[in-house]
């Protein structure tokens, strides 16, 4: 009997180890298809990974960023929401998690003006619904707070999250600025006779409007500056990561040729 209950636990044991080994290997052909921004393949590497394993955190991580590669937003964040509820040890690492959540927010916003010309477009004569905007911009920001309460040392997250705050105060300011204009026109509205026609300067019109585009311009240009950073860092990550494994590669080759000579 005592024989019988070895023999199974052995065979537990070694399936085990056979399915660890292809998590493993699928991750690490994921990276390699990462790290070549063969996302697609990537993608397909860290499913198989999770399929076997679906508590392996580098699959979860590594899947969610290959979400964001591949500009599929929704799906990159419910990813890093689920490395999240693996990872609760390592707060590095989930700062990075919460900072590249921030990074998807702010992308989503980048790309919601596109869409809204889309929808108008498709949607001609139908009212708008608002509020989107404001939302991602507000979501990134406590994705960035959440990052930094984790790792307050990171600069980079640091910065993204002042930019955005500020971008989100210039939004308030601008609505309680055109809330106030509309009242006082409608209470000069409610006071003017309605026979008389009153004269309005278009200069005044026209540098409102200069206005409100070139706030609006500046908050573009704030988030493409936040985008082109995190761009930037990570083609140096990648050019770090491909110096360290040829730096790797030659120390193995040197190793293996002292070995040879001292044989």
């Amino acid at each position: 009997m005592k024989k019988t209950i070895l023999i199974i636990l052995l065979g537990f044991i070694t399936v085990g180890l056979s399915a660890q080994k292809g998590v493993r290997k699928a991750v690490r052909t994921g990276n390699k298809a990462y790290n070549e921004q063969r996302y697609g393949a990537a993608e397909t590497e860290y499913d198989k990974a999770l399929k076997e394993n679906a508590s392996s955190k580098e699959a979860s991580f590594n899947l969610a960023n290959t979400y964001y590669k591949q500009q599929r937003w929704d799906d990159a964040v419910k990813e890093y929401q689920h490395y999240l509820t693996l990872e609760n040890e390592d707060q590095t690492k989930m700062s990075s998690a919460w900072s590249n959540m921030g990074n998807t927010f702010l992308k989503k916003k980048a790309n919601e003006k596109g869409q809204q010309m889309q929808q108008m477009a498709q949607q001609a004569g139908q009212p708008q619904q608002g509020g989107q905007q404001a939302d991602n911009l507000k979501l990134s920001m406590e994705a960035y707070k959440n990052a930094l309460r984790l790792n307050p040392n990171d600069d980079e997250t640091r910065y993204n999250l002042a930019v955005v705050q500020k971008m989100i105060k210039d939004k308030e300011d601008e609505n309680k600025d055109q809330n106030k204009d509309n009242k006082q026109d409608k209470n000069k509205d409610q006071k003017e006779d309605p026979k008389q026609d009153p004269k309005q300067d278009p200069k005044d019109d026209q540098k409102d409007n200069k206005q409100d585009k070139q706030e609006n311009q500046m908050s573009q240009d704030n988030i493409q500056q936040i985008l082109q950073a995190i761009e930037q860092d990570e083609k140096e990550t990648q050019e770090r990561v491909k110096q360290a494994k040829a730096q790797e590669r030659k120390q193995k080759n040197e190793n293996n040729r002292k070995q040879n000579k001292d044989w």
